[in-house]
Parts: structure tokens; C-alpha cells; sequence
């Protein structure tokens, strides 16, 4: 993920929908956080799974903003923007929903 965001923009084939950048922004923090709290679940004993998400949630958004910033200040066809950040964020909290009701669902059955 880390390679492709700070691969030159002109490498990449250019498609022509609106924001849709700002969706694939979103689905990839939201597929980043699942991965990362699945991880964390799995490797960590203490087993408070909110914890353990919201923690997952935050390592995503810090990364999120991590990326936009090394893009504004090392690359030379990219930029730092502020909405892919919220678009990030986006995905993340969709993430946090997701496992939250996933979880729920999986209570209730039998």
C-alpha cells in the first residue's frame, strides 16, 4: 500500500470518474483496518476486541495521514490532500461499524 501511494502519479493509467479516488481511499483503510484488527486479535492474549479495534482504527488514520504528508513533502507528482484523509478516516470508521455489527450478528445466532 505504502509503494503505491508514493509511486509517481504519471505511472498510474488515468480513469476519468469522479472522486473515485476518494472511494478507493476508503476501501483501502477499510480493508487496511480489518486486516490490522485481525492481526492484533490474533497475536494479542488480552482479548478486549474493542480495544483492540479502536486501536486498529487509529493505526489506520495515523497511516492515512502519514502518506498524504510524505506525499506533500517527497514526491514530485503527487500531493497531500486533505480530503483523501477524510476519505481514509471514512473507510475506517466503515471498518469499526462493520466488525461492531458483525460481531452483533454472530451474538445473536444460535
Amino acid at each position: 500500500m505504502l509503494f503505491f501511494c508514493l509511486a509517481p502519479s504519471n505511472d498510474i493509467p488515468a480513469i476519468n470518474i469522479p472522486n473515485l479516488d476518494k472511494l478507493v481511499h476508503a476501501f483501502f483503510h477499510f480493508v487496511f483496518t480489518i486486516l490490522w484488527f485481525l492481526f492484533f486479535k490474533k497475536q494479542v492474549k488480552k482479548k478486549n476486541q474493542l480495544k483492540l479495534l479502536v486501536v486498529a482504527v487509529v493505526f489506520s488514520v495515523l497511516f492515512g495521514i502519514g502518506i498524504e504528508i510524505l506525499q506533500d513533502q517527497f514526491t514530485i507528482s503527487r500531493n497531500g490532500d486533505f480530503f483523501d484523509v477524510l476519505a481514509n478516516f471514512t473507510g475506517a470508521v466503515i471498518a469499526f461499524s462493520f466488525v461492531l455489527f458483525a460481531k452483533k450478528i454472530k451474538n445473536r445466532s444460535i
